[in-house]
């Protein structure tokens, strides 16, 4: 009974991100890449000018918290597991060409995230709590006359901020190569993800930016070595990338907006599934930013983007193909790296549980927040304590069950937010500002709101 129901999910998630999930995301992206004359690479230096100009700000008394917090967790719920694990499935299915259509989703995927989150932050409201409530669920009511569809998305991030997958996969790793019990790995880890769930974002935000760099630096660091160690090799592994990308094999691997594909792969939906697009939860995350000016905060998505592609998804990606990993019988997409890593660098068995530790831990966090947010939202009397209790139920149930169960009921909701998320933006595209940076005519619209 139980593989039945999820042969017709996994039937559904075929049909749902085939046909109308990934064309609406490649429409939206291209529609808005062309409307903001390519903001996200025009305006590349300056988003990351403001990052490093936010490091050395303090936070105030504002209302909100700092949008530096924000930031970070908004990346904790992007950069993670699938950023090791997810991403390389795409290069087991299509080969190297795989990463460039990966690129490509990124590169149109970083204006999208910038209009959500800039909608987010101009339709945000003030809260009891000092700080501000946003997200789909507020611009989309700009968009549907009935209350029903805001609700129900905030419903879908209710399910999407249990991070079953995730959790699975932390938990997964750590018993796995560490050796301890799962019962012990499954109530810490839960009893740390409900301790920062109640701190709010700002507390995941504090999380976030102590882990996240941590990992970024070892991570990254550790594949550079490798790189420098196989300097031969990467003029081959990139040339393998553009000239096997536009092979059926490397579109149904890689990207879901190539002419040939008939359908989506299991590589695909990881590979927008990496980077959270359409999804609304950074948007909810970003708007409790104490940033006045919206276009100043949806910025910071298109860096966000940037790092989680092309610094931490690339690193993963040519890190197997220099060292030859991906080609080899390797059962689990998340050993290739393993695998090569433990080349050069000894004691992954204990290094990879660490890796995968800091990014599912603050991207369950980061979702969790979220939830608790959107719970709040659906039943602002008893919304949270019915959402811890539904949390405990299914990060317990799934933590046992296998992760592709899990990341089915990950995708399809993926899927349902990505089309309605894309519709709204699509409607709202023209009180989207796509003025930023030094110039005479972004410095009046940070004045007038464009």
């Amino acid at each position: 009974m139980f593989d039945q129901i999820f042969y017709f999910l996994n039937i559904f998630e075929d049909l749902l991100w085939g046909y109308v999930g990934v064309p609406m995301l490649v429409f939206l992206g291209i529609w808005l890449t062309i409307q903001s004359n390519f903001l996200q690479i025009r305006k590349l230096p300056y988003v990351i000018r403001r990052f490093i100009t936010l490091l050395s700000t303090r936070e105030g008394n504002e209302r909100g918290i700092h949008p530096l917090k924000a930031f970070f967790a908004a990346i904790g719920g992007c950069v993670g597991v699938g950023n090791i694990a997810g991403i390389c499935t795409a290069i087991q299915i299509g080969g190297p060409g795989a990463l460039f259509w990966i690129w490509f989703t990124a590169i149109i995927g970083m204006i999208v995230k910038y209009s959500e989150v800039y909608l987010g932050m101009r339709y945000r409201v003030s809260n009891d709590s000092g700080g501000y409530n946003g997200g789909p669920m507020y611009f989309l009511q700009r968009v549907f006359k009935t209350p029903f569809i805001p609700a129900f998305v905030s419903i879908l991030l209710c399910i999407y901020g249990v991070e079953v997958y995730q959790f699975s996969i932390v938990t997964n790793s750590i018993v796995t190569n560490l050796g301890i019990n799962q019962y012990v790995v499954v109530f810490v880890l839960l009893g740390l993800v409900l301790i920062a769930g109640s701190g709010g974002i700002r507390r995941v935000g504090s999380i976030a930016s102590t882990m996240i760099p941590l990992f970024v630096t070892l991570y990254i660091g550790m594949g550079l070595w490798v790189l420098f160690n196989n300097l031969s090799a990467i003029p081959t592994a990139l040339g393998q990338v553009f000239s096997s990308a536009f092979t059926e094999a490397a579109a149904f691997g890689g990207f879901a907006g190539s002419a040939l594909m008939k359908t989506i792969s299991h590589g695909v939906r990881r590979g927008c599934y990496t980077g959270d697009l359409g999804v609304g939860y950074a948007s909810v995350i970003h708007s409790e930013s104490s940033a006045k000016v919206p276009q100043e905060q949806a910025s910071l998505a298109i860096f966000d983007i940037f790092l989680d592609t092309f610094g931490i998804c690339t690193t993963s990606v040519m890190i197997i193909l220099v060292t030859g990993v991906w080609h080899q019988p390797v059962d689990a997409s998340g050993m290739m790296v393993q695998t090569a890593l433990s080349q050069y660098f000894p004691y992954m068995h204990f290094f990879m549980p660490l890796f995968v530790f800091l990014l599912g831990y603050t991207t369950i966090n980061a979702y969790f927040c979220v939830g608790l947010k959107c719970a709040e939202f659906v039943a602002p009397k008893y919304g949270r304590k019915i959402y811890y209790i539904y949390a405990v139920i299914a990060l317990l149930t799934f933590s046992f069950v296998g992760v592709e169960q899990a990341q089915t009921v990950m995708t399809i909701v993926n899927g349902l937010l990505l089309v309605i998320n894309c519709y709204g933006i699509f409607r709202l595209r023209k009180e989207i500002c796509f003025k930023l940076g030094d110039e005479p005519e972004a410095e009046d619209a940070r004045t007038q709101n464009c």
